[in-house]
């Protein structure tokens, strides 16, 4: 048998002070992202205000991103280093069970307005692929992604996101995308970066929190980008076809219930 030497306080201190100097840098990242954020909606509000097709790019933008969500925050639950981190793993779940439906959220606001879902964007094709790719044996990279994805239309961009929203053609009926990720009611973009904070990570899970968010802020701004300014880049690969919806999906978008979506985050926020 072999014996452990007890952690020394000095040690278990100095291991604290550490995590915490990590979750600071986690927070500055998010921080950076709404700077950034708040940048491209000024300097695209600047030019011309917001125009339907911007926001057709936008919603349709949010579709290919958030469709199937639920399984990267199931895969990470499913990892062995949550095998002692039960909160962690019962909060990644309902987290998943909450997002799920918020891709059919995009499409009905798009609906409404009588517009089609346009193909994937590049760009969020590029953060499928790097993010399913590593998410089984690199969970907290995605969910540094997720902590940045939760928090960025808060802080500094919290002004210019609303001021988006005064677009003449916006009305209750095609912004229930937008509000639901204003995070008035249930603070998302704080509940993440608690659970993680509260989860008593190691400075290997916490540093790929802290890259994860700095991959998630340039993939997701450049996503951001494409939907604003049409004519970057990015835009010259875009597929000259609509999103394919099938019947069966066509009846989800068109079925979705905004209140059954409030009702699963408050008993997520309650669980």
């Amino acid at each position: 048998m072999f014996f452990v030497k007890p952690e020394s306080a000095r040690g278990a201190r100095s291991r604290c002070l550490i995590a915490q100097e990590s979750m600071n840098d986690l927070i500055q990242v998010i921080r950076d992202a709404q700077h950034e954020f708040a940048l491209l909606l000024r300097r695209a509000r600047t030019e011309a205000p917001l125009s339907i097709e911007q926001y057709q790019r936008y919603l349709s933008m949010q579709y290919h991103l958030t469709r199937g969500v639920q399984t990267y925050f199931m895969r990470a639950a499913a990892h062995r280093d949550l095998v002692r981190r039960k909160t962690l793993r019962k909060f990644l779940f309902n987290f998943a069970n909450e997002e799920e439906q918020h891709y059919l959220v995009a499409a009905n606001d798009l609906s409404r307005m009588g517009l089609p879902i346009l193909s994937e964007p590049f760009d969020v094709t590029l953060w499928h692929t790097y993010f399913r790719s590593i998410v089984d044996e690199r969970p907290f990279l995605r969910l540094g992604a997720a902590c940045v994805l939760e928090n960025l239309s808060g802080g500094e961009a919290r002004e210019e996101t609303r001021a988006a929203l005064r677009a003449p053609f916006l009305n209750a009926a095609n912004t229930k995308f937008l509000v639901l990720h204003q995070h008035e009611a249930l603070p998302h973009g704080d509940q993440i970066v608690e659970a993680m904070a509260a989860s008593s990570l190691d400075k290997t899970q916490i540093d790929d929190l802290v890259l994860g968010a700095k991959k998630g802020m340039v993939l997701y701004l450049r996503m951001a980008e494409w939907a604003l300014f049409p004519q970057v880049l990015a835009a010259r690969v875009d597929a000259a076809v609509h999103a394919g919806i099938t019947r069966g999906e066509r009846k989800e978008i068109d079925n979705v219930d905004i209140g059954e979506l409030h009702a699963v985050a408050m008993r997520t926020a309650a669980a």
